[in-house]
Parts: C-alpha cells; structure tokens; sequence
C-alpha cells in the first residue's frame, strides 16, 4: 500500500463517524412516525465513535504531555 492510499484510507476513516450522523439525521427527518427509530442506531453509534476517539485523543496527549515533563524535570548529565 502506497502512503497515498494511506492517507486517503485515514481520511474516509477519519469523516466515517460524521457522515454515520449525517446519514442517519437525514434518515429521521425523511421518515415519519414509529420509522424515525431506525435511524437512532446509526445516530448513537457515531456518536459514540466520535466521543470515544475525543476520550481517546486526549489520553494520548495528556501522556505525551507528561512523558515530556518527565523529560525536562530531568537534569542532563555532567
């Protein structure tokens, strides 16, 4: 695989969330009734991918950001 198809597969991956909860907005306001609920899968699903890649973005910052101060704390060697 190339590192152009990479970054295209990143690029689908990463708006994969938000157009599951654009499909599925579209999918309740274009039906009526009981039918609006099989929308709410597709909305619940994308909305727990993308708070729990946010969840998961700040993790790995918050250590990064720790792994750096341990880093300068850190007195260089004589």
């Amino acid at each position: 695989m190339t590192p152009r198809n990479r970054r295209i597969i990143r690029a689908l991956l990463a708006l994969s969330a938000p157009l599951l909860i654009l499909l599925a907005l579209i999918g309740i306001v274009s039906r009526q009734g009981i039918q609006r609920a099989q929308g709410l899968p597709a909305l619940l699903i994308g909305s727990g991918l993308l708070v729990s890649s946010s969840l998961r973005r700040r993790r790995r910052r918050r250590v990064v950001r720790e792994c750096l101060r341990d880093v300068q704390a850190v007195p260089p060697a004589p």
